[in-house]
């Protein structure tokens, strides 16, 4: 035989402190409407169900391109393309020393003709 509990009374407890009572009825009434107005409800976010996942198909594997070693050499049009671009920035920084080289050896000259005419 089943028999259901009781649930036991719960008791309330306020920790805080009761207003004093008003002499006035009216106020309290009046004080009482302005309690329950001031009453926030906050609304739950509405959250939605996901339905589970499909497992996905077994795919096969495809078979990679041939990868040759790091190692390895050979010419490509990729490597054509850095020894080119290597190539002017060389031939870039040799000029640019040239002009540096020459615009310091007109400056040791001009000095040297001003420590001659003095």
């Amino acid at each position: 035989m089943a028999t259901a509990k009781k649930t036991p009374a719960k008791k309330t407890t306020s920790t805080s402190k009761k207003a004093p009572a008003k002499k006035a009825p009216a106020k309290k009434t009046v004080a009482v409407k302005a309690v329950t107005a001031k009453k926030v409800t906050t609304k739950k976010p509405v959250t939605k169900k996901t339905a589970a996942k499909k497992a996905e198909k077994d795919r096969s594997f495809k078979l990679s391109t041939n990868q040759p070693a790091f190692t390895s050499f050979a010419i490509t049009r990729q490597t054509v393309y850095w020894v080119i671009l290597v190539s002017i920035i060389i031939f870039f920084q040799l000029w640019i020393l040239n002009l540096q080289l020459e615009v310091s050896e007109l400056i040791e000259m001009q000095r040297m003709s001003l420590e001659e005419s003095l």
